[in-house]
């Protein structure tokens, strides 16, 4: 078998987009891709996830302590929504407080980063016997990709997490470049549509077959990511990704940041149809010298973000489009030895904009110092829960495991009535 499949990827190869994209079919697919029974009328065509990779400070973003000894040096900004005031590196989201949704109260007991990632984005905590979803994996699932050959999960700056059991045609595309086309999306050397076509119908002939003889499931997601491949090559959209033509003043607004270009490529793939797309923004960890690399981090997601919410209103697209800001979890309040805060799941904030959210609210709070949640707790399932309910999917459908374990889309997640509309 490994001699075959050697062969096989050989000849899926003589597209270079094939190759690049056959990555996505590295790890297992064990699932199909059945139709779902219609739900709910969504609020939210569309998500974009902000993550905050490595942990953002609480504290120093959208829960301020100012004048305290666990505040640190950073001021506050008051805000237009009562009881909201967030840091003094924030000023252009401050302006657009009315529009959000801020998360006080987000509790959990991962402090380890793997952890935490993983519970963040799949509502569950790690657990050896199955590995569970991704939310945008969920929605790649239930949703299906965009007709026009664009994937249905997105990854910018960052590898995200997978689909789980869902099966790998359900994982993200990554783009580790946000601003230029995808790599290798066209024709490999001396290979025009012709011969692609023959070649791409060997290749599914010699899936099938092996399909067939084994009955192993992963062929199907197998060939699920090579048609993916073929679909994306062809796209008519694949436009949204290249910033080349955007106007130079809209770039500038983004900022020239990797974050700031994700952000505005994000906006134009929710535009084309893509129904989830992750951001990431790197250098949270801050356990060393933590309110200057703050203040740096602070300064790039400012001025991405709400240009971000600018810029889905201006194409018609904020009440459609749910936005949404977080990391593995919140840092201690206790100022260390090093001027850093550590890893503190105690308390955490998060932020919604847009679809189905309410807006101009606050959602829990914390004591004085920032240690703990003190009114309106939120656990990460129901935070979880309420972004799929936004987006028209029930948090509590469940579906078979490889070994028939009944898997929902979260573990037990409520929705949490005080942030949805």
């Amino acid at each position: 078998m490994s001699i075959g499949r050697r062969d096989l990827l050989r000849f899926g190869a003589s597209s270079l987009a094939f190759a690049a994209l056959s990555q996505w079919a590295a790890k297992a697919a064990l699932a199909g891709d059945a139709p779902a029974k219609a739900g709910a009328a969504p609020r939210a065509k569309s998500v974009i996830l902000l993550w905050m990779n490595g942990g953002p400070s609480h504290i120093d973003t959208w829960d301020p302590k100012p004048g305290t000894k666990t505040g640190g040096p950073h001021k506050a900004i008051k805000t237009s929504t009562p009881g909201l005031s967030i840091s003094e590196h924030l000023p252009q989201m401050a302006a657009l407080a009315g529009k959000i949704a801020v998360v006080r109260g987000l509790t959990s007991k991962e402090g380890n980063h793997q952890r935490a990632q993983y519970l963040l984005r799949t509502g569950y905590v790690p657990n050896p016997t199955v590995v569970h979803p991704s939310m945008g994996g969920w929605v790649s699932k239930k949703r299906g990709s965009p007709a026009n050959g664009l994937p249905a999960f997105v990854s910018i700056n960052g590898p995200s997490l997978g689909a789980g059991f869902l099966g790998v045609q359900h994982g993200p595309f990554v783009l580790q470049k946000a601003g230029d086309p995808p790599q290798n999306v066209g024709f490999g050397p001396e290979v025009d549509d012709g011969r692609f076509r023959a070649r791409a119908k060997l290749l599914d002939s010699m899936e099938r077959g092996f399909a067939e003889r084994t009955g192993d499931p992963k062929v199907d997601g197998h060939r699920a990511v090579y048609d993916k491949a073929d679909r994306l090559m062809h796209s008519a959209d694949l436009s949204a990704f290249d910033l080349s033509s955007e106007k130079p003043e809209v770039k500038k607004a983004f900022g020239e940041t990797d974050f700031g270009r994700g952000c505005l490529v994000a906006s134009r793939l929710v535009a084309a149809g893509v129904p989830f797309v992750e951001v990431a923004l790197d250098g949270w960890d801050t356990h060393q010298d933590n309110f200057t690399r703050v203040k740096r981090q602070m300064g790039i997601l400012d001025s991405a973000m709400a240009a971000l919410l600018k810029e889905l209103e201006r194409r018609n697209l904020f009440d459609s489009t749910l936005v949404v800001w977080m990391g593995d979890f919140g840092r201690t309040p206790r100022i260390n030895a090093t001027d850093g805060r550590d890893h503190y799941p105690g308390a955490a904030a998060a932020v919604l904009a847009g679809a189905g959210v309410k807006r101009g609210v606050v959602v829990g709070e914390t004591d004085a110092e920032g240690a703990k949640v003190v009114k309106d707790p939120v656990t990460v399932p129901n935070l979880l829960a309420t972004v799929a309910t936004a987006m028209g999917l029930d948090p509590h459908e469940s579906l078979l495991s490889p070994i028939g374990r009944p898997i929902a889309v979260t573990d037990n997640g409520a929705p949490i009535p005080a942030l949805l509309r």
